[in-house]
């Protein structure tokens, strides 16, 4: 399964913002032997996110956007997606009934708030406007609601909110891909040989990543095919010193596989 990335809003392209959805996105799926092959970030640019969103659904399996919901001028995340998928904005009934709870708790929550500013009234229907014919994805911790059309995942950019609404679909990203990261005082330098070797030897991707102020060097071997990651492993531990992870004392695993040992 290849999917594609795409984070929403000027504020991560300016550096205001640190961008920590599309890393922990990154990894879940990886962890989940999803390959990740692109990760892009756009302004809040209606036309730049239809066209992405065009272009990425006809490339990967799925994409999923983060970012740009709301009621805010510059949420316009939502509306691009509409676009891309040549769809209308239509009120769905479960996502404005959510909403409408939402608010209506936080309302008995904070009433000196909506006193103070009555004009903080939201606009449920545009709240719960997504693409025509989506399935609606609650958003269990927040306001805005995501959405989910033809692989195009939409989500909050509020990352608790992110997060908690990706879990709600979580299930639906699962690969064959497989990961086996090992630790080396090795220099960086010397490993080159070595590792190019086994990437030829054994049709695997090899990829080498110095840990600045520590003592180990990483290298990460992975594709789809576990006997062949295993037999590059074995075949790198014979031609390098390998040692146990600092954190975990062993390997470390990603994907659908275990780790053989």
């Amino acid at each position: 399964m290849n999917v594609a990335l795409i984070t929403v809003g000027d504020e991560l392209l300016a550096g205001d913002t640190e961008n920590t959805n599309a890393t922990w996105l990154a990894r879940e799926l990886t962890d989940r032997g999803v390959a990740v092959r692109r990760v892009l970030v756009l302004p809040d640019d209606r036309a730049a996110i239809a066209d992405a969103v065009d272009r990425y659904r006809e490339a990967f399996d799925a994409v999923i956007l983060t970012g740009g919901l709301g009621g805010t001028h510059d949420d316009v995340t939502m509306a691009a997606v509409a676009d891309a998928l040549d769809r209308p904005l239509a009120v769905d009934e479960a996502a404005r009934a959510d909403v409408a709870e939402t608010v209506a708790a936080f309302r008995e929550s904070n009433p000196e708030l909506f006193d103070r500013y009555p004009e903080m009234g939201l606009d449920f229907d545009a709240q719960a406007s997504i693409p025509e014919g989506a399935r609606p994805l609650l958003n269990p911790v927040g306001l805005a609601p995501g959405c989910v059309a033809d692989g195009v995942y939409v989500l909050p950019g509020i990352p608790e909110e992110m997060k908690a609404t990706f879990e709600t679909v979580a299930d639906e990203f699962a690969g064959a891909g497989r990961s086996v990261t090992l630790h080396t005082p090795v220099p960086e330098g010397a490993l080159a040989e070595y590792l190019a070797d086994a990437r030829d030897r054994f049709d695997v991707a090899v990829g080498s990543y110095p840990s600045r102020g520590e003592e180990h060097n990483r290298v990460e071997v992975s594709g789809e095919d576990p006997e062949a990651i295993d037999r590059a492993v074995a075949w790198i531990r014979e031609r390098i010193e390998i040692v146990a992870d600092p954190e975990t004392g062993d390997d470390q695993v990603t994907g659908d596989a275990e780790d053989s040992g």
